[in-house]
């Protein structure tokens, strides 16, 4: 008998979240932080102005689209992005 191999596809791939420029509303920007991650203020405020900075990983792309959203709405630059499986080459 041989042995077969599949690839599974799955449809909800993991997507993080980058934050790329947080703008002129740095305060905000980090209270959107918090409010995503659940860090406290000063570690969001750490994470908010290090950039690039991975805000959220391993989130469905519905939940990474409204983090983009919520930190577009105060003036941050963000893009979510998909996340390969570890250890996945592509092949």
């Amino acid at each position: 008998m041989a042995d077969e191999y599949f690839l599974l596809v799955c449809d909800d791939v993991p997507h993080g979240v980058v934050l790329t420029d947080p703008g002129a509303h740095v305060l905000d920007v980090v209270q959107v932080v918090r409010r995503l991650t659940g860090l406290s203020l000063w570690r969001s405020k750490v994470l908010a102005t290090r950039i690039p900075a991975v805000i959220l990983v391993g989130v469905p792309q519905e939940d990474a689209e409204e983090a983009v959203a919520a930190l577009h709405a105060v003036g941050a630059q963000a893009e979510a992005r998909e996340q390969p499986e570890p250890g996945f080459t592509g092949h």
